[in-house]
């Protein structure tokens, strides 16, 4: 069985605009750039989510749509962020022009979600517990 070293996931997502992705992320959301690497495929800009580290990768090639592999693939299929403050980031997406593909809604007692897509089309989803 794994035994994990820390209390959190990180995830590298290679994007096809590195300008458009950290304006979403870094401006938008609020995520703190911790650093940046050089890599064989290009450039890793590391922010900070709590715990995690969400990377973002600047491909020095962007692969075609469609493509698939870690170094031709772009996104994943979605990320959730918990939150606790919902409303104020739905919000502010909205002041700055985002799409919803699900408005703040309680999905349950106590559980309230939004979803939007990011730059590159994935899928971003806000979760706040009251629980």
């Amino acid at each position: 069985m794994m035994k994990s070293a820390k209390d959190a996931l990180d995830l590298g997502v290679f994007v096809s605009d590195i300008k458009a992705s950290l304006n979403f992320y870094q401006d938008t959301l609020g995520l703190e750039l911790e650093g940046k690497n050089d890599l064989p495929l290009g450039t890793m800009y590391i922010l900070k989510c709590g715990n995690s580290n969400f990377k973002l990768i600047d491909p020095k090639k962007v692969p075609p749509a469609g493509a698939s592999g870690m170094p031709s693939q772009l996104g994943f299929r979605y990320v959730t962020f918990s939150v606790t403050n919902l409303s104020e980031i739905c919000q502010t997406l909205k002041d700055k022009g985002t799409k919803f593909t699900i408005e703040e809604t309680e999905l349950r007692p106590g559980v309230r979600i939004a979803m939007v897509k990011d730059p590159d089309g994935n899928t971003i989803e806000f979760v706040e517990r009251s629980e």
